[in-house]
């Protein structure tokens, strides 16, 4: 029994951050924290789901980096990749990179949205961002969760990607190497 539960919650912590309990406090530099296997990279534990596919974008309305309103309708056009992610969730902060350079890898075939579900929202995340230094990605924010909780996944990180006319393609639930084989696999059919 003990053996069973501690594969089973070696699991979790390997697949995502769970949305549904209230996350650990962040200590006072929380901004400036990084985990240290964050640089190698993520792997992929993510779990595809197609479940959704065809399904059109949410109307949720979230922050763009401007300050502004938007709903993902503003991209429609172009595939975009939507990914919901949090500073204190570990297998979020260790794929950013990866979603930077697949950002630039794809500018101009793929808009990649990094929405944070930080409910400290700018305060939290416009700091952190700025650290990294990012050459392609930029800070969306839904602090009250609008779109987050529009897909029910209650796990962080949750990837989804649209196609050009809106509906849903797939979803990853979980760490992903976006910059990998298999991302590069799962973005093929709808990128050409």
């Amino acid at each position: 029994m003990r053996s069973e539960m501690v594969l089973l919650l070696g699991a979790l912590a390997l697949a995502a951050c769970d949305r549904q309990s209230d996350p650990a406090p962040q200590p006072a530099n929380a901004a400036n924290a990084v985990a240290p296997a964050a640089e190698a990279g993520p792997e992929d534990t993510g779990s595809l789901d197609i479940s959704s596919r065809g399904k059109p974008m949410p109307d949720a309305v979230f922050e763009a980096p401007d300050g502004s309103k938007i709903t993902l309708a503003k991209f429609r056009g172009t595939p975009v990749l939507v990914n919901l992610w949090a500073t204190w969730c570990t297998p979020c902060v260790k794929e950013m990179p990866t979603l930077d350079a697949l950002a630039q890898r794809t500018a101009g075939k793929l808009a990649v949205l990094t929405v944070s579900q930080d409910e400290k929202g700018g305060a939290l995340v416009d700091p952190w961002f700025a650290k990294k230094n990012f050459a392609r990605l930029e800070a969306y924010l839904d602090p009250d969760h609008a779109l987050g909780d529009h897909f029910e996944t209650g796990m962080l990180p949750t990837t989804i990607l649209y196609d050009a006319q809106g509906k849903e393609v797939w979803r990853v639930i979980g760490g992903m190497n976006w910059d990998g084989p298999r991302a590069n696999t799962l973005l093929a059919e709808t990128l050409g």
